[in-house]
């Protein structure tokens, strides 16, 4: 049984393929532009935020579209990767700290801001996101 030996090199190319697709969507939300911010999820992805459940890119896409347009408009976001790891060659997770910029500010304050875990898969060579959840950085109630 041989094993594929993974060189620094390689394993530095993947990571960076993998935040390229978060830059990716970061970058369709500081325009707010709903078929870029999906353009790189797979048909099937869900998404969990708080309330919700979208089982379906077309499902996001349609969430984001009225959010861009509603409450979210004219809004920012602000991203810090806190880990990065691979399951296998084909499969990524990402932890990142995000936060939601409304004009003028420079950093989110913590009611808005949340951790983020992102499911990626390796499709035809390309990572694209299988899943995304979110969770608000405070924890609501006495005792913040």
């Amino acid at each position: 049984m041989s094993k594929e030996i993974v060189t620094t090199t390689e394993a530095q190319e993947e990571e960076a393929a993998v935040l390229a697709v978060l830059r990716g969507v970061n970058d369709a939300w500081d325009r707010a532009d709903p078929d870029a911010f999906v353009a790189e999820y797979l048909e099937n992805a869900s998404a969990i935020l708080p309330g919700s459940y979208l089982e379906s890119r077309e499902a996001i896409r349609g969430a984001m579209a009225y959010s861009f347009n509603g409450p979210l408009k004219g809004t920012r976001t602000s991203g810090k990767v806190l880990d990065i790891r691979f399951l296998n060659d084909d499969v990524a997770v990402v932890v990142s700290e995000t936060g939601i910029l409304i004009p003028g500010e420079s950093a989110a304050p913590p009611e808005r801001t949340a951790y983020a875990s992102w499911v990626l898969a390796k499709r035809d060579g390309k990572w694209l996101l299988a899943a995304y959840s979110s969770s608000p950085s405070v924890a609501p109630g006495p005792g913040r």
